[in-house]
């Protein structure tokens, strides 16, 4: 089926005008910390409204929500920044145009402190990080991102730092979570994207994705899409200790027509091997470490086979892929066919389609390993589905267009005074996509 958001000739225009003029980049994680300190903070579930402007926080017991938070209590501040900058407010547009669907992108990733104080947000079309205290719902830092778009985020183990990719500025930063001051960074490829702290935290496995904006989506014109990359860095001296040839591992499985550019990942328990999903393919791939061969490759059911490769949201097939804690089933997002599916890792038998939402975007572990969450950012909800059953076990309406979902923190005397918060945002005024108004 051929998804596309209808646009005047007059956008249709600017938008191809702002490609071929402007390196507009797109990019879109790590386990949460293991546990907060003291017994005044509690667990909660952070899901990214990204076009709504606000954070749900749920309590991952019944998965109700408890909680919203705004995200851009500093809009008008940032709108009349934008405004006055040509060149902010021509890829604040284009952001808004080729990435966001016609919708501004004002939450990607987000992570709470250990201590349950802050939460620590990605905003892509502000360009910038900032940290909101639970407490007083204000902001206590802000960090502006290399380049106009910021993304994916990663925290270290220990909660004291936060990483996070600076779409545009082909770099990713790397920030102390209690006051935003940079204590370093690396360099990425085209549009840097995922990151996970590995190794205990030492080292951060990182993968940038190109030009997933780019129309030039045929399997020849696949090297055009910018560099992209796969890479260890070393998460003290920032230094590039490793990067995979993907392109080569691929050629070398007889899969020269497969894009190269690395989506979501996770890895085995061990760490020894990495899954993950690469731009159009319905499916996902596991690398030995080691090696950097690739040593297996699971196609799963491609339910738009009529679908024209530039039809594909941002290139992605499929985005979202999560593992258990005992390394024995992998749960993923079929996002252009619009499923969840869970594998086993060993025999690679797949679970029924889990048909729960439209347009899956995102899959996290919960906290204690039993469920995967996963994100439908087109019908607006989150489920959890069991591990163990394969099945939806619940799903629970969020706010508009849910993406990144983490398990995170709060201070148990701040959740009383957390309400319901709408964004200081205006009502959204653009059209609905085709997604969304299958969901009606």
């Amino acid at each position: 089926m051929h998804r596309q958001v209808t646009r005047s000739p007059l956008a249709t225009a600017l938008i191809t005008s702002l490609v071929t003029g402007l390196a507009v980049v797109l990019a879109l994680g790590a386990p949460t910390p293991v546990q907060a300190a003291g017994d005044e903070v509690r667990r909660v579930v952070f899901v990214g409204n990204n076009w709504e402007g606000t954070a749900t926080l749920l309590d991952p017991r019944t998965f109700k929500p408890v909680g919203k938070l705004d995200v851009v209590p500093d809009h008008d501040a940032r709108m009349r920044e934008i405004a006055t900058n040509p060149y902010r407010l021509a890829y604040f547009l284009a952001i808004r145009e080729l990435i966001g669907e016609g919708n501004d992108q004002f939450v990607d990733d987000m992570y709470s402190s250990n201590d349950g104080r802050l939460v620590v947000i990605s905003r892509p079309s502000f360009g910038d990080v900032v940290a909101i205290s639970l407490r007083t719902k204000k902001i206590v830092w802000r960090f502006a991102v290399d380049g106009v778009r910021s993304d994916h985020m990663a925290v270290s183990p220990d909660g004291k730092r936060v990483v996070v990719s600076a779409s545009t500025g082909n770099v990713v930063h790397v920030l102390r979570v209690s006051d935003g001051k940079q204590v370093g960074k690396f360099a990425s490829g085209g549009s840097p994207h995922e990151s996970v702290f590995i190794d205990g935290g030492r080292k951060i496995l990182h993968a940038s994705i190109g030009m997933v904006y780019s129309p030039l989506d045929d399997p020849a014109l696949d090297p055009t899409k910018d560099d992209r990359v796969l890479q260890v860095v070393d998460a003290t001296t920032f230094k590039v200790l490793r990067r995979y040839n993907v392109r080569e591992a691929l050629d070398a499985r007889g899969l020269d027509d497969v894009s190269s550019a690395v989506r979501p990942l996770t890895l085995s328990p061990d760490e020894k091997q990495i899954y993950f999903q690469l731009s159009f393919f319905h499916g996902y791939f596991r690398l030995d470490r080691a090696s950097g061969k690739i040593t297996k490759v699971v196609r799963l059911p491609n339910l738009v086979p009529t679908t024209p490769r530039e039809a594909y949201l941002l290139d992605s097939a499929h985005h979202g892929i999560a593992m258990n804690p005992k390394g024995t089933k992998l749960c993923v997002a079929g996002t252009m066919s619009d499923y969840a599916t869970v594998v086993d890792a060993r025999t690679d038998r797949r679970s029924p389609l889990l048909k729960g939402g439209l347009k899956p975007y995102w899959v996290t572990p919960s906290a204690d390993g039993r469920y995967c969450y996963i994100s439908w950012a087109g019908s607006d909800t989150v489920s959890r589905i069991s591990y163990a059953t394969e099945r939806i076990v619940t799903t629970t309406r969020v706010g508009d267009h849910p993406q990144r979902v983490r398990n995170g923190f709060i201070r148990k005397g701040f959740l009383p005074g957390l309400g319901f918060a709408s964004a200081s945002k205006p009502a959204r005024t653009s059209g609905l996509t085709a997604w969304e108004r299958r969901a009606r």
